[in-house]
């Protein structure tokens, strides 16, 4: 119950915007060490309610401050910087009172995410040694596979009024059926083809990138072919392609050398994904959950 309550309180300090500052301040920022008085704890600064603001906070909040400024911090500075924690720890007391962690969903989402970084920040931070690398590389060839990529061109034949779809079809077909013969594609497609809206770029594309410009049936019918293939007329919005398959590639595995950053990245996510399912899995062997059966 103290660490879930800590890590609200850390997230809804976030939530409310009063963080003060990045590092720790130097040992000379806030002067000898005095004993604290009787009742505050060795390592707070201050408590607030009976919670203690720990000393490293006001040393963040002085670092941040001073790194700002040309000249040495004044005990009006330190006093306004302890101010400012206060208010924080203020500010965090009164939002855990009104129930935040519980009722507002960007605070909720905040400590959610706070909690996970924490227990994956050890494993993303990590980084593995080549024989790791060279080894998941070995294990998940398959993953960095490249996609296929395919260099297709089109001859789009219009449906309108005074182009009946049997006609439009009709002039498809044939334009099909040239090209299958084996005749120019740069005159089938100036004899029988319209000006295409958003024409094939000369070059290869992987899946995604077809489908934006042919749509999803259309590239079905692309990815079926070998080079040099040509489709059926295809119906699409108004009127017909009929699609060449200039060339197309394969899916290739680039090499370790090509991609080493990408693999290295790919297996401190993975270490972290462990790292939280076993961090969930511990916080269900400790908790007390009941569930509502059947499921609604």
């Amino acid at each position: 119950m103290a660490a879930r309550t800590g890590a609200a309180r850390t997230r809804l300090r976030l939530a409310l915007g009063a963080a003060l500052g990045l590092g720790l301040a130097a040992a000379d920022l806030i002067g000898p060490r005095n004993p604290p008085p009787p009742g505050l704890p060795p390592d707070a600064i201050a408590t607030v309610n009976g919670e203690a603001i720990p000393l490293a906070t006001y040393r963040r909040a002085l670092a941040a401050l001073a790194s700002d400024r040309t000249s040495p911090l004044d005990e009006a500075d330190r006093r306004r910087v302890l101010d400012r924690v206060i208010e924080e720890e203020l500010l965090v007391q009164r939002g855990i009172e009104l129930g935040l962690v519980r009722s507002d969903r960007r605070v909720r989402g905040d400590l959610v995410a706070a909690v996970i970084a924490s227990a994956t920040a050890a494993a993303n931070a990590a980084e593995p040694d080549s024989e790791e690398v060279e080894r998941f590389y070995r294990e998940n060839r398959s993953y960095f596979a490249l996609p296929p990529r395919v260099r297709a061109r089109q001859v789009f034949v219009r449906a309108a009024r005074d182009r009946p779809d049997p006609r439009a079809r009709s002039r498809a077909a044939e334009a099909t059926r040239l090209l299958r013969a084996g005749a120019d594609f740069d005159e089938v497609r100036r004899e029988l083809g319209d000006p295409e809206v958003a024409p094939l770029p000369d070059t290869p594309l992987p899946a995604h990138k077809l489908r934006d410009y042919l749509g999803p049936s259309a590239t079905r019918a692309v990815l079926s072919l070998t080079a040099g293939g040509v489709t059926d007329p295809i119906r699409t919005a108004g009127g017909y392609r009929v699609i060449q398959v200039v060339a197309r590639s394969e899916p290739r595995v680039p090499p370790l050398a090509e991609i080493a950053a990408e693999v290295r990245a790919e297996l401190r996510r993975r270490a972290g994904d462990e790292a939280l399912r076993s961090y969930l899995s511990e916080l269900r062997r400790r908790g007390r959950v009941r569930v509502r059966e059947p499921l609604p």
